[in-house]
């Protein structure tokens, strides 16, 4: 059994956010899929389902980015699972906007829900990083991440998130090269 973890703020006025990225792709993947409904359980919300062979839970903790690793260590030990066991999707500032790269341990970056999630549960989890692009300046980052995308931007988004969820059995199956290079493809055709 896999964990997948989306990071992102919870509430309609958040949607949108490029710091809520990590909980579109969960829910992408939920739909593809075909994940149960959602349940209210470990301080957010819980689907569960199967992509191949893999049974995965699909979390998006509801306790604000900062504070995203208790809900994250209470589905670990609830189905007793390991570290290993832990994929997170995140924004990424240090990434081209709608790129992804896939990988485990590493330190926060200064990304306070990978900071809360290396606090509850260790480093070596593996990290679903999607891009959204640097704003150009420190003093814009934090208006840049807590900021809607841009009505420009909505098709590339929906592209990216319908080739994550495409391309997730192979993530499943512990191919991070195969779903990146997948991906990449995908998105240039």
């Amino acid at each position: 059994m896999q964990l997948w973890v989306g990071l992102g703020n919870p509430g309609p006025q958040y949607a949108m956010h490029r710091h809520n990225i990590g909980f579109m792709a969960v829910d992408a993947i939920a739909e593809v899929h075909g994940f149960s409904a959602p349940q209210k359980k470990f301080q957010g919300w819980l689907q569960e389902g199967r992509i191949g062979q893999e049974k995965l839970l699909l979390l998006k903790p509801a306790t604000f980015m900062n504070d995203s690793g208790r809900s994250i260590r209470s589905a670990l030990d609830f189905y007793k699972l390991e570290v290993g066991d832990v994929t997170v999707f995140y924004d990424e500032l240090d990434l081209a906007p709608f790129k992804v790269k896939v990988r485990t341990g590493g330190g926060a970056a200064g990304h306070n829900g990978i900071r809360s999630a290396i606090a509850h549960v260790g480093p070596d989890f593996r990290r679903v990083r999607l891009g959204i692009g640097h704003p150009g300046h420190k003093d814009r980052v934090t208006g840049h991440v807590l900021g809607n995308f841009a009505k420009a931007e909505i098709e590339d988004l929906s592209d990216l998130l319908g080739a994550v969820a495409a391309e997730a059995p192979w993530l499943a199956a512990g191919d991070d090269t195969r779903f990146m290079n997948d991906i990449t493809l995908r998105l240039q055709g």
